[in-house]
């Protein structure tokens, strides 16, 4: 082969390679992988992932009792003095169910949800008057004024009969009762309920959120039961 030939064949090969050049380039940008999406983080609408270490339930009791800043009792002084010789037959704390029109929250967190405005908490009470007539009263669990009272429009005259003669039957007041559990589990009442012949007395840790659930003999005074609830 002549040096001239040799010499030709040589530039028709560089002229090939770098003709090629761009279209393998785009090739291996097209076989490139994609980077992963970056994951959501909690709270965002996707996340549903509960704090480190918590569960949802212990989350939930945890933005509920962060907001509330009257206490089970002072709830309770204010729903009964609503009903003339009313006495109370359960409280519990939980959110109030949001106006309507309140506007959406920019992003859902323990203390609102998705579609809804900010929720507040409340205390939600049952006041039974002497005769057994149950009225249920709202306390705002900030404020501590009363929301809403309303009668039980479902009582019959057997259901008034029963809430009379419970709460008659009862010698040892709520306040009693929340006071001994909370004797045995140092903690937050979030709930006192007269179940048939006991006083269900609910207190929250606030170390680990746990909810321990005392039933109370409503007669003397003793704890019968006692239950926690880790979820």
């Amino acid at each position: 082969m002549t040096a001239r030939l040799r010499l030709r064949t040589l530039s028709v090969a560089l002229a090939a390679a770098v003709a090629a050049g761009p279209l393998l380039t785009a090739c291996g940008d097209e076989r490139a992988p994609r980077p992963a999406a970056a994951p959501s983080p909690a709270g965002s609408p996707t996340g549903t992932a509960s704090p480190p270490g918590q569960t949802r339930d212990q989350a939930e009791r945890k933005a509920l009792l962060g907001a509330t800043e009257v206490t089970w009792d002072k709830a309770a002084a204010t729903a009964v003095a609503e009903v003339p010789r009313g006495k109370l037959a359960d409280i519990e704390l939980t959110w109030a169910r949001p106006a309507s029109g309140s506007p959406r929250p920019k992003s859902p967190s323990p203390a609102s949800s998705p579609g809804t405005g900010a929720r507040t908490p409340e205390w939600e009470a049952t006041v039974a008057a002497q005769d057994g007539t149950a009225h249920t009263v709202r306390v705002d669990a900030v404020s501590g004024r009363v929301t809403s009272s309303l009668t039980d429009p479902d009582q019959d005259a057997e259901d008034k009969q029963e809430w009379a003669a419970r709460l008659g039957a009862a010698t040892v007041t709520p306040q009693q009762a929340a006071k001994t559990a909370t004797g045995r589990t140092k903690g937050t009442v979030s709930a006192v309920q007269l179940d048939d012949e006991v006083w269900s007395v609910d207190v929250v840790t606030t170390n680990d959120w746990n909810k321990t659930t005392y039933d109370v003999d409503a007669r003397t005074g003793k704890i019968v039961r006692e239950h926690v609830d880790r979820d």
